[in-house]
């Protein structure tokens, strides 16, 4: 694998990340009515989006954004379920583990 596509997935992986953390900010920011999160929750998604779009300079738009969302996805449900008290059914669980199966999916037929 070439330099620039190492790059490239660590780029994506780190804008997943960060999409998990807008998302849980914006929650926490009580529809912009409190400024830490709110401000933590924009920086992290204007963060999340360019690293996305570099990212997309090396790797297929559909297996690059579906690994976004998905790392976005599970991580969030997964967050709600640790930290704000969210459901942790068998159900629930299993659905978060196709998003996490499909995400490997598309990285390894790339």
């Amino acid at each position: 694998m070439q330099r620039a596509t190492v790059l490239a997935w660590i780029l994506l992986v780190g804008a997943g990340l960060l999409e998990v953390v807008w998302a849980i900010a914006l929650k926490q920011s009580e529809g912009f009515s409190r400024l830490a999160p709110s401000v933590v929750g924009i920086v992290a998604a204007v963060t999340s989006f360019v690293m996305l779009a570099i990212a997309l300079r090396w790797l297929p738009v559909g297996t690059a954004y579906a690994v976004w969302v998905g790392i976005g996805a599970a991580g969030v449900a997964l967050a709600g379920i640790v930290a704000l008290g969210d459901s942790a059914s068998a159900a629930r669980l299993g659905c978060v583990a196709l998003i996490v199966a499909g995400v490997v999916g598309l990285k390894l037929i790339e």
